[in-house]
């Protein structure tokens, strides 16, 4: 349950959640996309939901939030393993606009290292728009350090502790703490 009492679920993202991944998108204002893309983006394409959703669960993870009143998706936090580097992944976190500011964006990304441990990644990387504060605020909350700072963004690198026992991917959320917003 978040502090407002409302209740998520949070699991792994499957194919068939496109529309829910549409949905959410369509609910993000133009500056949290903004921030999310780095660049202006009005719509993903049916080739970018299907990047989104039909994921491996191994080199591409990427764990939902769904608002357990009306089932629709209110958060989204993915990893994409380095290429060059399979210790390595970079990340992204992403929360509708009216959910923000309740400790989703840790939750999800706490899972999300969890899993990450689980398939050998020991590191996450993060390019953030310089102006995005909660997200600066939410990597510092996770120990990120400030490893570049180029026009218009930031890169910062987290190391992952060693796993814990286990991490659900698929259960109620009780969360408290830390804010995204």
């Amino acid at each position: 349950m978040l502090r407002d009492g409302s209740k998520v679920l949070i699991r792994q993202v499957q194919p068939a959640d496109a529309a829910l991944l549409a949905d959410g998108f369509a609910r993000l204002s133009p500056q949290s996309r903004r921030m999310r893309f780095l660049a202006r983006k009005d719509q993903l394409s049916a080739s970018e939901l299907r990047y989104f959703t039909d994921i491996d669960h191994h080199d591409h993870e990427a764990l939902g939030a769904l608002d357990q009143a009306d089932g629709r998706g209110v958060g989204v936090a993915r990893y994409v393993r380095d290429a060059d580097d399979p210790h390595a992944a970079e990340i992204a976190v992403t929360i509708v606009d009216d959910w923000q500011g309740r400790g989703l964006g840790t939750e999800l990304l706490t899972r999300l290292s969890g899993r990450a441990r689980s398939e050998g990644i020991c590191r996450f990387t993060a390019l953030v728009a310089a102006d995005n504060m909660a997200m600066a605020r939410l990597l510092r909350n996770m120990s990120a350090s400030l490893i570049d700072r180029s026009p218009g963004a930031v890169e910062y690198e987290i190391t992952l502790m060693p796993p814990r026992k286990s991490t659900a991917t698929s259960t109620p959320v009780s969360m408290r703490g830390n804010s995204l917003a």
